[in-house]
């Protein structure tokens, strides 16, 4: 059995109606990823008030749990959080016979469990108590008979809070949650015999089970010398005293003790403690840290779990990367993965539910395991809820790593295909007043490759009846169709040699000459249909790449000094050059180009030739562009207006649909006159 769906209405960040959250479940794993105050912490309380957990830690609903649509507006009255369980098994069946629902599936009836937890504020005026008792129903409808206290603790789940204290959990003490794991283990109740002391001859003590040595354990303090001796003393000398001839006064002294087994089990398991060394001797002095007994802690719930022949197989673990490097969280997800997909003693599978922060965590999984959490909605990501295609999944199961798995923790996200983007945007918004790390832009560098993948993450196969995310998404990508004059410039040809004849398909570039008619403005259509609609959009040069379009809207002389000092970089590291001389011999040579009468097609070619003929760095040009636009700005020789009138206006739409509307530019001169009149 397994939670197949949750649906919450009024608690919390959560509404109703169309407002209510829903999530369908898949068996297995899960990872509720996205930004701080999504709701994913909101989701596993919600199935804390209604599963109640196994270490009896009671989560009251409060009054500010119920949901306010706004900052005046009234609370709801009602909370209602539903859970839906499938795949059960002919035990589950039996044992919650009177509560399930039949439903028709094709040509078989399938059985589903289905519990709506409802709890309603107290509006009677003058009561002490401001919420109601919570009632448990059942049906489709919440119609069905109420779940008594006695299936509901079939129910319970196994929650691992976040910023958890493993050691606490696994030290000894009265009602540790150490000893209540073990007291449910097979190990612990069905290995070794029971202590007879009139057994003979008796019973070796490996062979007695845990309450056979704690009997055997009384039996010996009952049998010390020291003990008989007290005992002797305190009777003889102080008690026969106390004593009438007909009521003796004796005293027994022995190990206090339940004489229940469960009892007594548990005391004595009450007395153990857990705790990782650096090597198997016992007596190690070596203690580990937070991290490694976090990983112990998780260890000994899913012992529990996995050994379990009854009750219900569910883990709930708050940000369970908590303490962990990133390679131990890497391991973690693994060996998590690996155990949702072990079955149990009864034939049943873990589910595990897991909140996460962690890309490192996000990258380790398939997408198909992912539920983006944005605005109080859930967004799966597995198949048939994406725009994704089948290929799409299994390339980003390779590709996906670390470095591009913070798209799903960001309040938007712009796609890049290569570093020099990857430098310049962040530069060029902050000097726009558009700082990325103000408004939560995630940058990830696709180098190049399946853009569009990464991109119909984010696009929803059904919004309209699965909604969009509402995260904004821009995709900046190459024309890459180049000005007919420049083959030539760039070193694509050799002066006088002709345009090859062959189709422009099997040639690895274009000019706009192989693009007739609406073919060029075809192919940006093209281009910005792999991935644009809902809150994705695509965003093509205007012209050819980056560092040509840079240089055709109005930064060619900056351009042309960081593509200098990039083929410099080396002498200049090196103290053989110097940055003042380089840029001074930059500006002559841009000069002259400007000079010789060139168009802007021409002149932009003549630049972008440095990268392309003279193999400068595009990466090293973009850190020194960056550099040269910050100088600048600085030396209030150039406005944030300024640069953003000399920028490529996709670069400016690209910046604004992840971070907020340029206002339009006050109008100047003639303009500005005739807008007064």
């Amino acid at each position: 059995m397994y939670i197949a769906e949750i649906r919450i209405e009024n608690f919390r960040l959560f509404g109703s109606a169309d407002r209510a959250f829903h999530l369908p479940l898949n068996p297995g794993l899960t990872a509720l990823v996205g930004e701080n105050d999504a709701g994913k912490t909101a989701i596993i309380d919600a199935v804390r008030l209604v599963l109640g957990t196994r270490d009896q830690d009671m989560l009251r609903v409060d009054p500010a749990d119920f949901h306010q649509s706004a900052a005046c507006a009234e609370r709801a009255d009602q909370i209602a959080i539903r859970l839906t369980f499938r795949g059960l098994t002919v035990a589950d069946r039996g044992a919650f016979a009177e509560f399930l629902n039949y439903e028709s599936v094709g040509e078989q009836l399938e059985t589903a469990l289905i519990i709506t937890w409802i709890a309603k504020r107290n509006t009677k005026e003058g009561s002490s108590r401001r919420v109601l008792p919570p009632e448990w129903r059942t049906g489709a409808n919440g119609d069905g008979p109420l779940l008594d206290l006695g299936a509901r603790s079939l129910l319970t789940a196994t929650y691992l809070r976040p910023l958890r204290d493993a050691e606490r959990a696994m030290s000894a003490g009265r009602g540790s949650r150490l000893s209540q794991i073990l007291q449910h283990t097979a190990e612990i109740r069905n290995t070794g015999v029971g202590f007879d002391r009139n057994a003979n001859p008796p019973v070796e003590p490996k062979e007695l089970s845990v309450l056979g040595l704690g009997d055997y354990a009384s039996y010996l303090f009952g049998e010390s010398e020291g003990i008989k001796q007290a005992r002797k003393r305190l009777n003889e000398e102080y008690l026969a005293p106390l004593s009438f001839a007909d009521d003796l006064l004796l005293a027994r002294i022995g190990v206090a003790g339940a004489q229940e087994d469960n009892l007594r089990l548990r005391q004595l398991l009450e007395k153990l403690e857990l705790a990782l060394t650096a090597s198997a001797d016992a007596d190690s002095p070596h203690n580990r840290g937070l991290g490694s007994n976090n990983l112990l802690f998780m260890a000994c719930e899913l012992l529990l779990l996995a050994a379990e022949s009854d009750g219900f197989p569910l883990l709930l673990i708050e940000e369970p990367e908590a303490h962990l490097h990133p390679q131990r969280q890497l391991r973690l997800m693994s060996f998590l993965q690996a155990q949702a997909s072990k079955p149990r003693v009864d034939g049943q599978k873990i589910q595990i539910i897991v909140t996460t922060h962690s890309p490192n965590l996000a990258s380790d999984l398939q997408l198909d395991n992912l539920a983006l959490i944005d605005g109080g909605r859930a967004f799966p990501l597995c198949r048939g809820k994406t725009r994704l295609s089948a290929s799409d999944y299994r390339f980003l199961e390779r590709f996906l790593d670390v470095t591009k798995a913070n798209l799903f923790f960001a309040r938007a996200v712009m796609i890049v295909e290569g570093d020099a983007e990857t430098i310049l945007m962040p530069v060029v918004a902050k000097l726009l007043g558009r700082d990325f790390h103000e408004y939560g832009v995630s940058l990830v560098n696709v180098g190049g490759v399946g853009l569009g993948r990464y991109a119909r993450i984010f696009l929803r196969e059904n919004p309209e009846r699965d909604g969009e995310i509402g995260i904004p998404v821009a995709c900046v990508t190459d024309m890459d169709v180049m000005p007919d004059m420049a083959p030539w410039i760039v070193g694509k040809l050799e002066p006088g040699q002709p345009v090859p004849a062959r189709p422009p398909s099997q040639r690895q570039w274009r000019i706009k000459a192989d693009f007739p008619d609406e073919q060029l403005a075809q192919r940006r259509t093209e281009r910005r249909a792999k991935a644009s609609g809902q809150r994705v959009e695509t965003f093509v040069s205007d012209e050819w790449t980056l560092e040509y379009d840079l240089a055709f809207h109005g930064l060619g002389k900056q351009v042309y000094r960081a593509a200098s000092l990039a083929l410099a970089d080396d002498a200049l590291n090196a103290g053989g050059a110097i940055q003042a001389e380089v840029i001074a011999a930059a500006d002559a040579a841009y000069q002259a180009l400007a000079e010789a009468g060139n168009d802007r097609e021409t002149l932009s070619s003549h630049i972008y030739a440095l990268f392309e003929a003279e193999r400068a760095s595009k990466a090293i040009a973009a850190q020194y562009l960056a550099e040269l636009l910050e100088n600048e700005v600085k030396a209030r020789t150039l406005t944030a207006l300024g640069l953003r009138q000399i920028l490529p206006p996709y670069v400016v739409a690209a910046i604004a649909h992840v971070t907020a509307p340029f206002p339009a530019p006050e109008p100047t001169g003639t303009a500005a006159r005739v807008a007064a009149a």
